[in-house]
């Protein structure tokens, strides 16, 4: 039996080369990146991460350190079912869910990496594979562009390669967002997929409205109108709002997706593997979508997420983020006609510049 040997955590601070925003984290200069690389007693290496918006990140480092290393290290690192079970209830009392969800998935991610190495394969073959060829969206975190700005930056992710992309909503006024996706769907055309996310800023009301408002420019989905923990509120935008709502980024367990999924409250559902729990819970909640028949996408991390959903066979876009490590990584997400190839190399094939974060550490 290989075992885990050592599990070691850093703490990051990254600068972005634009400073973001958007309805609920305001001016965005910069993350918190937590890495994980967990070895095995032969020697080799799994990495993972996740990563924070000025939410506590350093939280995840120190639950890392100090409640999930004592709990993984001996253990079987082909059991990782047994390995998340065992880090889940080690630290649920003080956190099911949050920042002790998102420590769980830097381990979790660095497991997998670690075992689909071992197997000499990519993780998405190693997890059953489906297609490699998985579409790709750029999400704007954008809310504070001027509309010349924001018409500018969809024509640079046009020359990137991508052929679908998602703007921020949820300014003072819904007539000012009414007229930013106005010019931004005549200046993409009609039939060009445009999503919109309004990162929780409506009440239930305001989402309903804001939905109808929006639903002739024919959006492929709004994107968290409102708060996660009200499903009630979300069946209401999905039934009476006239657009598709996609959700998931906030919510951080496999109970939640599988809630709002079972009262018809979502259309996309949307985890992002560096906080829901990792590449174990991500699959399940892919598996949950696929039996109510609904598509999954995600949020964030696409470097790790491309993965994921080259392995669902329901997938739909995935997210390319503003937060992104490919100043930090050998092998940055090529982007081509609106897709993008899952890489081949064994494990997820992120290979982090350590040297170049080393300046970044906090």
């Amino acid at each position: 039996m290989t075992t885990i040997a050592s599990v070691r955590s850093d703490y990051y601070l990254v600068p972005l080369d634009v400073v973001l925003s958007d309805s609920t984290h305001g001016s965005i200069p910069h993350f918190e990146l937590v890495t994980v690389r967990v070895t095995d007693s032969d020697g080799a290496e799994g990495i993972g991460y996740t990563y924070a918006v000025n939410s506590g990140g350093a939280a995840f480092k120190t639950l890392i350190d100090h409640y999930l290393t004592p709990v993984v290290l001996g253990a079987d690192v082909d059991a990782s079912e047994r390995v998340w079970q065992d880090m889940w209830w080690a630290v649920h009392y003080s956190g099911r869910g949050g920042h002790a969800t998102s420590a769980i998935s830097a381990v979790d991610i660095a497991i997998w990496d670690l075992r689909a190495k071992r197997a000499g394969q990519p993780l998405w073959r190693y997890f059953g594979g489906f297609d490699p060829k998985v579409p790709v969206y750029a999400g704007g975190i954008d809310l504070d562009f001027s509309v010349e700005e924001l018409l500018e930056q969809a024509d640079r992710f046009q020359e990137l390669g991508f052929r679908a992309i998602k703007m921020k909503v949820g300014r003072a006024s819904l007539r000012e967002d009414v007229e930013r996706v106005r010019r931004m769907r005549e200046h993409l055309g009609d039939d060009f997929p445009l999503m919109v996310d309004a990162n929780m800023k409506w009440s239930v009301d305001q989402a309903v409205r804001a939905a109808q408002a929006l639903a002739e420019f024919n959006l492929l989905w709004i994107e968290e109108p409102t708060i996660p923990d009200d499903v009630a509120g979300h069946v209401r935008v999905v039934r009476e709002g006239r657009t598709p709502v996609a959700t998931g980024e906030n919510m951080h367990t496999l109970y939640e997706f599988s809630n709002l999924i079972v009262a018809g409250g979502l259309t996309y559902p949307e985890p992002d593997v560096t906080n829901c729990g990792g590449m174990t819970v991500f699959r399940k909640i892919a598996a949950v979508a696929e039996a109510h028949n609904l598509p999954v996408t995600s949020h964030g991390v696409h470097d790790l997420t491309v993965h994921l959903l080259a392995a669902a066979p329901n997938r739909t876009f995935m997210e390319a983020h503003g937060f992104s490590l490919d100043r930090y990584i050998a092998h940055p997400m090529a982007v081509v006609d609106g897709f993008t190839m899952a890489p081949e190399r064994p494990g997820h094939g992120i290979e982090l510049d350590w040297s170049a974060l080393e300046q970044h550490r906090s």
